[in-house]
Order: C-alpha cells, then sequence, then structure tokens
C-alpha cells in the first residue's frame, strides 16, 4: 500500500472516529430524555412485584411518571423542531444535465476515475470556489427533483462560475479533483448521519432566532434553540475534526488525478480570484449602484484577465493556455448560465432584486460606457457642481457665460477659500453632498435629475 493510500485510510478512520463521537453525544442526550421514563417503569415494576409499597412510594411513583411524561413531551417537541427546521442552503444557479451534458460527464468520469460516488447534481456561485453542498436533509426533500423519503443521495457540486469561463478543461477537472473526491467520506452512513444531526441543531438555532413571531410559538421554539445550541456547543469539536479529517482523506484520494496540472491550475484559482474582485469592486459596483447589473460578469472577467496576460510578458504561459478549450463550452447555453450568476452575483453582493425590472435592468459591455460611465461622470460633475453652488462659486464669467466644471473647480482652488484651504473646504462639502445623497437613496447613487448635467 502506497504513501498516499496509508494516509487516506488513516483520514477516513478519523473522520468516522469523529462521527462516531457526535452520534454517542446525541445517544447522551436521547439517554438523559428517557432516564425518566426508565426510573418510572423500574417503580411501578417493583410496585407490582410487591416491593417499596406504601403511600410514600406511590406518591414518588406517580411524580417520576409525570416527570417523565413532561420530559418525553419536551423532547418529542424538541425532536421534531429540529427534524423540520430547513437548513440553510447556498443561492446558487441550478445547471440541468441537459445544458450541460459534457460537464456532467467530465464529473461522472472524474468521480469513477476517484472511485467515488458522482454528485448527484450541479450548480454554479458567483465565488471563487468550489464545495459540495449536502441537501439530504428531510426539510429539503419536496419539491420536484427531491430524493424519496429515506434514500439517501449524494452532495450537491458547487462550482464557481469565474472558474469555468477562466479555465481550460483540463485546469478546472484538476481543481475539481479534490472537490468530488469528497463525495467518497459521504456516502459513510455514519459520516452522513452525523452531518444531518448537526445541521439539523444549527438549523434549528437560526429557526428559533427568526423575529416576529407570537409568544406561544416563541417559547417553545427559544427553548429549542437553548436545547440546540448546548448540544451544539458540545459537537463543535468534534465536527471541525471530522470536516477536517474528511477534507485531508478527500486531498489524498485525489493526488493522483492530474498531478502536473495542479500547480498550474491553482495559479489560475488565484488569478481568477483577483479578476473577480476587481471586476466586482470597479466594474459591477458603480452599475448596480445606478440599478444596473452587467449581464456578462464572467465573460468580462475573463476578457480582462486575457488582455492582461497578452501585455504581461512575464505571462506567456498563460498566453498559450488560451488556446486550449475554455471549460464554459461544456455548458450548452453558456451565455444564459453567465447571465443568471451576474444576477445572482448583483443580489448577493449588493441586495439587489431577484428579477430585473423598470429599476433594475441588465446592461452588457457593449452598453456599458454610456449607461454607467457616462452617467456616473455625470453624477460627479452635478454634484460638484451643487457643492460649488454652497461655497458660493459663481456659474459664469464674463468671458464664458457657461464656465464647465473644471473650470469652476480651478477658480475655486486658486481663491482664498476657508482658513484649512480651499481643497479642504471642497472635500468636505463633498462628503456632506454624498452622505444626504446616500442617506435619500440607499443603493442608487447617481440617479435622478442630475444625471444629466453637463
Amino acid at each position: 500500500m502506497s504513501g498516499i493510500d496509508v494516509g487516506e485510510e488513516l483520514g477516513a478512520r478519523a473522520a468516522r472516529a469523529r462521527a462516531l463521537a457526535l452520534l454517542r453525544i446525541r445517544g447522551r442526550a436521547l439517554g438523559v430524555a428517557i432516564l425518566p421514563a426508565a426510573v418510572a417503569v423500574v417503580l411501578f415494576a417493583a410496585d407490582a412485584q410487591g416491593h417499596l409499597a406504601g403511600p410514600a412510594w406511590d406518591a414518588v411513583r406517580w411524580t417520576v411518571l409525570a416527570v417523565a411524561v413532561l420530559v418525553l413531551l419536551v423532547t418529542v417537541l424538541v425532536a421534531v423542531s429540529v427534524a423540520r427546521a430547513r437548513p440553510a442552503v447556498s443561492p446558487t444557479v441550478p445547471v440541468t444535465e441537459a445544458g450541460a451534458p459534457d460537464l456532467y460527464r467530465l464529473v461522472r468520469e472524474l468521480a469513477d476515475r476517484l472511485d467515488v460516488p458522482a454528485p448527484s447534481a450541479i450548480a454554479l456561485t458567483p465565488d471563487c470556489d468550489s464545495w459540495l453542498e449536502d441537501r439530504t436533509h428531510r426539510a429539503l426533500r419536496r419539491g420536484p427533483g427531491a430524493p424519496a423519503e429515506g434514500g439517501d443521495t449524494a452532495p450537491v457540486l458547487v462550482i464557481g462560475s469565474p472558474f469555468l469561463w477562466w479555465m481550460r478543461v483540463a485546469e478546472l477537472r484538476a481543481v475539481l479533483a479534490p472537490v468530488v473526491a469528497g463525495t467518497g467520506p459521504s456516502a459513510d452512513p455514519d459520516i452522513a448521519a452525523a452531518r444531518r444531526f448537526v445541521r439539523g441543531l444549527d438549523a434549528a438555532i437560526a429557526d428559533a432566532a427568526v423575529p416576529g413571531r407570537s409568544a406561544l410559538h416563541a417559547a417553545p421554539l427559544a427553548f429549542t434553540g437553548w436545547v440546540s445550541r448546548l448540544l451544539l456547543r458540545a459537537c463543535r469539536e468534534h465536527a471541525a475534526e471530522m470536516e477536517r479529517c474528511v477534507a485531508a482523506a478527500a486531498s489524498m484520494r485525489a493526488q493522483t488525478v492530474d498531478q502536473g496540472l495542479r500547480v498550474t491550475a491553482q495559479e489560475q484559482v488565484g488569478l481568477a480570484y483577483a479578476g473577480w474582485d476587481r471586476l466586482l469592486t470597479r466594474v459591477a459596483l458603480p452599475a448596480w449602484r445606478m440599478g444596473r447589473w452587467p449581464s456578462r460578469l464572467d465573460a468580462g472577467v475573463v476578457s480582462a484577465l486575457t488582455e492582461l496576460s497578452r501585455r504581461d510578458r512575464l505571462a506567456d504561459g498563460f498566453a498559450l493556455r488560451l488556446g486550449e478549450r475554455p471549460a464554459c463550452d461544456l455548458l450548452e447555453e453558456p451565455g444564459t448560465a453567465d447571465e443568471a450568476a451576474s444576477l445572482l452575483a448583483a443580489r448577493l453582493f449588493h441586495g439587489g432584486p431577484a428579477e430585473s425590472g423598470p429599476d433594475w435592468a441588465p446592461v452588457d459591455w457593449q452598453q456599458y460606457p454610456d449607461e454607467v460611465v457616462d452617467r456616473k461622470w455625470r453624477s460627479e460633475a452635478a454634484r460638484l457642481h451643487r457643492v460649488l453652488d454652497t461655497l458660493g462659486v459663481p456659474r459664469a464669467s464674463a468671458a464664458d457665460p457657461s464656465v464647465p466644471t473644471l473650470a469652476r473647480v480651478v477658480e475655486h482652488l486658486s481663491g482664498p477659500g476657508a482658513p484649512g484651504g480651499p481643497g479642504e473646504e471642497l472635500a468636505a462639502g463633498i462628503g456632506a453632498e454624498v452622505a444626504r445623497e446616500e442617506a435619500g437613496s440607499p443603493g442608487r447613487a447617481g440617479a435622478g435629475s442630475g444625471d444629466r448635467t453637463p
């Protein structure tokens, strides 16, 4: 047995041991709950055999029975609340097999190569990350396509959309190998049961924290949340170690897949992350604030990174890889998937609506200069004019009746201004104007009549 196999086996055993520790905590909690009932049974059995007789023991028996019934009712209440609590699910864009048969084929071949179960489905997230998401909780087994009750299913593979557009097919396979390998431990019944237990506790705590409920419903949920927090506190260390061991075992199993590409693929992960972050903060955010959402964010980050690779003489290797097949070709309609991921990114990172509307319209890159850049410059010019009006800087002069923005700013900066200097005076005025706009219309800076001010 190779060192990789030994490391994988040790990681799997450690993960299973932690899972059993979590299940023992669940068993102890159940044992504490049924302890009064067991004591009541012993007392009544002793009475039936003629032992422990007398009025005092009768009072003890009925008191213990009342306590046992109460504890069992509370236990049932907590168990039902935990079972019905809906675990948090990451917002994603689902990818059907009909919409990406090549991508599903790649993932299944990768799973076969790793000798693990294939993920049950694939979804996209507008982030530079990939993971497996367990959606086997009974609260999620509803609606079309849900698994049958009592039958477990493999987790969903969530892929970062920037990876799918920027990486080549071979690079994507190398990046996904350790992620897909994680479906192996997920198929272990002990690990799966331990994960469902912990996720149920977490969901019950979140459910108890939802405001706006009546006192009749809030009190039982608050008690359920308190019990769940106690159990989750006892489970925290074991759960963290279990997931760490699962990740270590999956990483060891994936060592044999595309080992030579792994370093290159990780370099592309870092490059995609940097480009995606810059695109969101420098390009997408101004559009979101104006009620527009760029509909091709993934294509935009590819264009920006491609231009960077071609200009950087140290990135000759990056330019050579551009001739290989991009991973987004594994989708039947990459443009539709990109648009859905871009809308989800606007909702997650800016709080925009889930659907387009009159005040929340998509914008493509050809329209971006007119729809966003021009409006932003006009909005900034309008803001400067309002601040200069407040400071008393004249709009017209004898030489030119329509002084442009830059001329008014230069005129103000060249004057005596306030004791702190005209520059600080102007900056303070702009800061106050921005604060006033944000207080009056949050998230819509640049909208209004000032957009068309020259």
